[in-house]
């Protein structure tokens, strides 16, 4: 298991934050699994099973809309369908791919068991790349070297928080680049 294994339980002010970044309530939160540097959670760590009784494979789920963004731009770009090809034809790839789905698995199964999604990772580990968005949130929650996909989609990534802070406080008037209020 990668060296995380437990993540500090969300504050009122993080759920409230992710619910801005979302647009609707969260569900399930076990955890804040990474922020962005303004500070507010960008991956939270979910239940395996949300609390009407779902289950959920996503355990770690990316929730900033400028991450998510820019991850879905490198999914558009075809990026799943080149690393998808490359996990067919590198076997060290693959082996590392797998490890990091025995990671995630041994995460989930961490915060509970749900007999539903046994066996099950997310975003199409260990066999193929179906959502980038998991595997980002995956390496962003439990550092480098674990998930080798989702490290190498942060690296094409570049500094998606660049412009920080993400959001203004209530209290602040959105200024331009150079300082100056807008209009």
């Amino acid at each position: 298991m990668s060296p995380r294994a437990s993540w500090p339980a969300p504050t009122a002010d993080d759920l409230a934050a992710a619910e801005r970044q979302l647009g609707r309530a969260v569900r399930g939160v076990a955890g804040v699994g990474h922020r962005c540097p303004c500070g507010d959670p960008d991956v939270l760590v979910t239940e395996p099973r949300l609390p009407d009784g779902t289950p959920f494979p996503t355990t770690f789920y990316a929730t900033c809309p400028r991450l998510t963004g820019a991850v879905s731009t490198l999914e558009s770009a075809g990026v799943m369908r080149e690393m998808t090809e490359r996990l067919a034809s590198d076997p060290e790839l693959r082996a590392s791919y797998a490890a990091a789905h025995d990671d995630y698995l041994t995460h989930r199964s961490a915060l509970g068991q749900v007999p539903e999604i046994a066996g099950i990772s997310a975003g199409g580990m260990p066999d193929r790349v179906k959502c980038l968005h998991v595997l980002v949130a995956h390496s962003l929650a439990v550092g480098p070297g674990v998930n080798p996909l989702g490290d190498e989609a942060l690296a094409m990534l570049g500094d998606w928080w660049d412009q920080n802070p993400c959001h203004a406080s209530e209290s602040e008037t959105p200024t331009d680049d150079e300082g100056v209020a807008e209009q």
